[in-house]
């Protein structure tokens, strides 16, 4: 018998790349199969590793985060206000990835 804490959890999340990174991408929405408890930093991580032009342009080289070049939105939420990049994502969920413009 499968203890239900132990069971895989298989879905899909939809994430839309606005932008710059939807270029860089290829496409401006992704959708991605997830198993198991995911985090929002394993999605990030997932969509770079399978795009070296997005990887440039969202990964802040010197912190290694997106964040000084991102806005990222979880179901309609800032992600500052859930768990930042250790978000829990689930099935059903939409990720939306903004450019934040850096002026000077």
């Amino acid at each position: 018998m499968i203890d239900v804490c132990e069971r895989v959890v298989i879905g899909m999340v939809k994430v839309k790349l606005l932008g710059i990174f939807g270029s860089a991408y290829g496409s401006r929405e992704v959708e991605l199969k997830i198993e198991g408890n995911v985090r929002l930093k394993e999605i990030i991580q997932k969509l770079t590793c399978t795009s070296k032009a997005l990887k440039r342009v969202l990964i802040n080289s010197d912190l290694e985060s997106p964040m000084p070049n991102a806005v990222m939105i979880v179901n309609g939420k800032d992600i500052s206000v859930l768990g930042g990049l250790d978000t829990p994502i689930r099935n059903g969920d939409e990720i939306l990835i903004i450019p934040v413009i850096h002026g000077g």
